[in-house]
């Protein structure tokens, strides 16, 4: 990160963005993606004056996604951990462009964490009183993020330049606030990627949909014992210089229960993480060979190279996310009997796992073919809470559990797939690349990194309306049916029933597709997911700083 840059602040344009999540260096869910895949384009345009700040919550084991390099900002560093008194590492986020990343430990503020939500009480009126579960571990950090961007920023003078702190989700609500009250004159901008009580209210199975405009996002705090979240998420949102969102559908909930229309800044994507060509092929084929191969050793029978290889994926959220939809229409699909071509379906969605299964990793091992399936033969790592497991059960209830004589079989792979899971040994990317389809049925879904990433990988995939991609996808125009490269399939409160069968059509459509169709679905798809990569969305950001950027001059000469 280069300590001087000349523009001209006319132009309202950033000399210098910090940008802070919890998922920097820390790959848990789609915010990740958005910050690692749009690190490269920030870079360009910003001429290198980028810095992200991370947690170091890493331990027992390094982050894999983190390059510590000593010899960087050394001046800074030195003076930020002996006078600032900070607890920081300074490198490289392994991402497409390299760019700098602070981790930052924040454990030191626990015993000022009173202290410190006192003073958020007085200052913007966050009321700390309820918190429970992640919400302390989660605003010491963003305190601590706070404090590198002061420490910085004092350090090195930028008090004439054009300067933006950027935060990401309510965890990071204290880090702008922090800013704000500590240093009014950097511009603040906040990005919800999914509102905390728009997320519970779906997930305590209340229609959120259909009676949006009668929810008071207060009111609905208390009742869902939301409120500390609710409150910092709602007093950032209100107080920053820029509020943003990444949708539409995402927006319409900002304004209705955090009472602040927002920005629209859509996720785009990074083409660099996809390989092309010879590469695309060789994975491919390695993919597809490692997943016939798993499930053929967890089922006990020979499954055909040519089988339709599908999957869903992200958080597990049984509801949210529609696993429960997706597994509903394998088992329709189960049952249609002009099904001529094996199916297996993966559920690739991390759960409380405990340990790959052993005696599977030695099937794996052990190269040959063997003609008995294993034990509960549908999941691949064992889990600490298997009797209560959502998934499972639903497969057993539904009777997909009879691998011998079913011809779509699911297989529950419970997993981060980070290379180091025990069974695949793969990334998820590197998995993703050898399927024929994705499926995500999403309930609440505000983007929907999952369906965009499979077709930036060629691969076909269908979401729903209720998904910002998928609304993207219907403002761009979408044909019926998946020759176009997917399908968004209309989804609402009420219509389960519906979009499951309709799964079960589209995927049995893909079923029937010759060789030479399925190329076609593939480049179209790959074709759309070109118009969606950062080169055309990274704008939205730049129009969000600017706005950001003349609300704090505004402020600063208003204060003068």
């Amino acid at each position: 990160m280069a300590d001087k840059t000349t523009i001209n602040n006319d132009n309202m344009t950033p000399d210098y963005v910090f940008e802070t999540s919890w998922e920097v260096c820390n790959k848990v869910g789609g915010i990740y993606t958005v910050l690692s895949s749009k690190a490269k384009t920030m870079l360009e345009v910003y001429n290198g004056n980028v810095m992200f700040i991370g947690p170091d919550v890493w331990k027992d084991s390094e982050s894999l996604w983190f390059i510590e390099d000593k010899k960087l900002l050394t001046k800074w560093k030195k003076h930020a951990i002996a006078i600032d008194g900070l607890k920081i590492r300074v490198g490289y986020w392994d991402v497409p462009g390299r760019p700098i990343a602070v981790l930052v430990d924040f454990q030191q503020f626990f015993p000022h964490k009173d202290e410190i939500y006192a003073d958020m009480w007085g200052q913007f009126g966050v009321d700390s009183l309820h918190a429970y579960g992640d919400y302390d571990e989660s605003c010491m950090f963003a305190y601590a993020t706070g404090r590198v961007i002061e420490s910085y920023y004092k350090y090195h003078k930028l008090s004439d330049k054009n300067v933006i702190a950027h935060f990401n989700e309510w965890m990071l609500g204290m880090g702008a606030l922090y800013i704000k009250d500590k240093l009014p004159q950097i511009a603040t901008v906040f990005t919800t990627h999914a509102t905390s009580i728009g997320r519970s209210i779906a997930g305590n199975n209340k229609p959120l949909y259909n009676y949006l405009s009668a929810y008071n996002g207060d009111q609905m705090a208390r009742e869902l014992n939301m409120e500390a979240k609710h409150s910092v998420e709602k007093r950032t949102a209100l107080e920053v210089d820029c509020f943003t969102t990444v949708s539409e559908i995402t927006a319409r909930e900002c304004k209705q229960l955090l009472e602040r229309d927002p920005e629209v800044t859509p996720n785009g994507f990074e083409k660099d993480f996809v390989p092309t060509g010879r590469e695309y092929t060789s994975k491919r084929n390695l993919a597809r060979k490692k997943m016939i191969d798993v499930a053929e050793k967890l089922l006990g029978k020979s499954i055909d190279t040519d089988a339709l290889l599908i999957a869903t994926s992200g958080r597990y959220e049984y509801k949210n996310k529609g696993i429960d939809v997706f597994i509903d229409a394998m088992n329709r699909l189960n049952h249609i009997k002009q099904l001529n071509k094996d199916v297996v379906a993966f559920v690739m969605v991390p759960a409380w796992v405990d340990k790959a299964r052993p005696e599977l990793k030695q099937r794996i091992q052990g190269k040959k073919m063997v003609d008995t399936p294993l034990d509960m033969p549908y999941i691949t790592h064992w889990l600490h809470n298997m009797e209560h497991d959502m998934v499972l059960n639903q497969i057993r209830f539904l009777g997909l559990d009879h691998v011998a004589t079913n011809k779509v079989n699911v297989i529950f792979v419970p997993s981060y797939l980070n290379g180091t899971d025990g069974i695949f040994n793969m990334t998820y990317y590197d998995l993703l690349i050898g399927l024929d389809a994705t499926v995500f049925p999403s309930y609440y879904e505000p983007w929907g990194y999952t369906p965009h990433e499979s077709i930036a990988f060629s691969v076909p995939s269908i979401t729903t309306s209720l998904s910002g991609f998928g609304m993207w996808v219907l403002s761009m125009g979408d044909e019926r049916g998946m020759h176009d490269g997917g399908e968004v399939i209309r989804r609402d409160d009420y219509n389960f029933i519906e979009v499951s069968e309709e799964i079960c059509n589209m995927i049995f459509e893909m079923a029937t597709r010759s060789n030479e169709q399925i190329k076609s679905i593939k480049k179209k798809a790959a074709k759309r997911a070109s118009l969606a990569d950062w080169k055309h969305f990274f704008h939205y950001y730049e129009e969000a700083y600017s706005k950001a950027l003349v609300s704090a001059r505004t402020r600063m000469d208003n204060n003068k």
